[in-house]
């Protein structure tokens, strides 16, 4: 069964995302210490609609990824999926659109930080190919002392990772898809 298709956000796909976002936050709940805080509040449309690159999956969306640029490398902001529509495949076929989409772009390598021991985290970055760094440096490491000060880190383990775009083999290399697999 083939998934939502991957496109490229459209202006009227921005208001739909913040409740999106907070919907695939529920993913974390009890997954995360309880006591140690809670999760930032979704972006908002203007922090969307300022994005480098929007992808979204569905239409209505029921996922999007958000890229950035750190360190004149792709950044892969925020991937959200609505619980709805977790587990079929959509978050690997945004990551992959999002791989190719940087590909294009000329971009060599992609980054990303999150929670280390969250199964569709850390782990499942690490199945698209995705590697931690160990020493995060320039604006990597900024985006880790921003992600202090916002208190993730009070709420699990989190880490940076980095793909490496030259690199044909492994999952990540395959020419992306249009569709969830």
């Amino acid at each position: 069964m083939r998934g939502p298709s991957i496109r490229n956000a459209g202006p009227g796909d921005l208001p739909v995302l913040p409740g999106l976002e907070a919907a695939s936050d529920t993913l974390l709940d009890g997954l995360l210490p309880a006591a140690s805080g809670e999760l930032p509040p979704p972006a908002t449309v203007q922090d969307l609609a300022a994005s480098l690159h929007l992808l979204v999956g569905g239409d209505p969306p029921v996922g999007f990824a958000r890229l950035e640029e750190v360190d004149g490398q792709a950044h892969l902001e925020q991937l959200s999926v609505h619980p709805d529509a977790a587990g079929a495949g959509l978050g690997r076929a945004l990551v992959e659109a999002a791989l190719g989409w940087a590909r294009q772009q000329g971009y060599t390598s992609m980054t990303l930080c999150t929670f280390a021991g969250v199964p569709f985290n850390a782990p499942f970055y690490a199945s698209c190919g995705f590697e931690v760094v160990a020493e995060p440096d320039g604006e990597l490491a900024a985006v880790r002392e921003h992600e202090i000060s916002l208190g993730l880190d009070a709420l699990g383990e989190r880490v940076a990772m980095r793909r490496d775009l030259l690199n044909r083999r492994g999952p990540a290399s395959r020419p992306s898809s249009s569709g969830a697999s």
